[in-house]
């Protein structure tokens, strides 16, 4: 399979490890709960992935800044989730690491109304939660901290400019299980694309494995979320929605709503059925609420935590 090169090289670029930090990481992932399995195969194949950093793997982010952006996506995703279905967010066990670690703004439990709603949103704040500790046991010592998460005035802040709200107005994404499916309907087809778009960079078939099973249920979580709002007739405010991430995210027009040329979308693809990716960039767009070069902003007001944490230039009146 050929993958973009564009994106390869773009993601390659922002990344500033080096081959010795992914020896470091291959040996704190053996030491740090990967399983005897897992161990074994990561030590069988060491002195390959040392002998392929003098060839095509040089340049190429290593396997834990990409986890390790991951991880912060994780991260928000299982803060939006736990305090819509508990009041609480992450144990403070699951929040430590390399980086600063920031506090999470805003955020209540959703007086859900519907009980299929609440054990959705339920089941998918178990998965979330999941995931973060997966990564932070794959990465071992060096995995990153929870960075500092803004909730509350970042939907605000997107509802507004999705011309969802006039400004001057407040979105509460908790307020009803209404807002909240629209905004676990950002998170989620973000997510996706995201892992979908990281995957060829990856170089341990072990990681590789598992940010594919990641993906997968990230999929079904994005599958049972636009079909839950298109059941209950929510599709038209996605297309906003999608709108605004494809207007920061570059200039390709990629995302896709809920509702597409007058019929139902509810598996977005392109023209052979096959999802797409977003870069790194692209991701930290969306996130950062932002079409420009920057570290921080939106949901991740100091940005996030890793090497990879710079958005794209997306400004389609100028150059790239």
């Amino acid at each position: 399979m050929m993958f973009d090169q564009k994106f390869i090289t773009a993601a390659i670029n922002r990344s500033a490890e080096n081959p010795t930090d992914r020896r470091n990481f291959l040996r704190a992932a053996r030491l740090t709960g990967l399983g005897v399995g897992a161990a074994a195969l990561v030590a069988g194949t060491a002195g390959m992935a040392d002998a392929a950093d003098a060839t095509t793997n040089a340049t190429a982010p290593s396997d834990a800044a990409i986890l390790n952006f991951a991880l912060n996506l994780e991260y928000l995703e299982a803060e939006f989730y736990l305090r819509a279905t508990t009041g609480q967010g992450l144990p403070d066990n699951l929040t430590g690491g390399t980086g600063r670690r920031g506090g999470v703004s805003g955020g209540h439990e959703v007086p859900f109304k519907t009980p299929a709603i609440r054990q959705i949103a339920q089941e998918i704040a178990a998965d979330e939660k999941a995931h973060v500790a997966f990564l932070r046991s794959a990465l071992g010592r060096v995995a990153v901290s929870r960075p500092a998460i803004n909730i509350d005035a970042s939907f605000t802040a997107a509802a507004v400019a999705a011309g969802l709200i006039k400004q001057g107005q407040k979105f509460d994404v908790y307020a009803n299980e209404q807002n909240f499916l629209l905004g676990a309907f950002v998170f989620e087809d973000v997510g996706v694309t995201a892992y979908k778009g990281a995957a060829p960079l990856i170089n341990s078939k072990t990681y590789l494995d598992a940010a594919a099973g990641i993906l997968a249920v990230e999929a079904y979580h994005a599958a049972i979320i636009r079909t839950t709002l298109y059941g209950l007739g929510l599709a038209a405010p996605t297309v906003n929605i999608s709108d605004l991430r494809d207007l920061v995210d570059g200039r390709s027009d990629d995302d896709q709503p809920i509702i597409l040329n007058g019929v139902s979308n509810l598996v977005p693809t392109d023209a052979n059925g096959i999802a797409y990716g977003r870069t790194t960039a692209a991701v930290l767009n969306i996130v950062y609420l932002t079409g420009h070069r920057v570290r921080s902003g939106g949901f991740f007001p100091n940005g996030v935590n890793g090497s990879i944490n710079l958005s794209g230039d997306n400004d389609r009146d100028g150059d790239d």
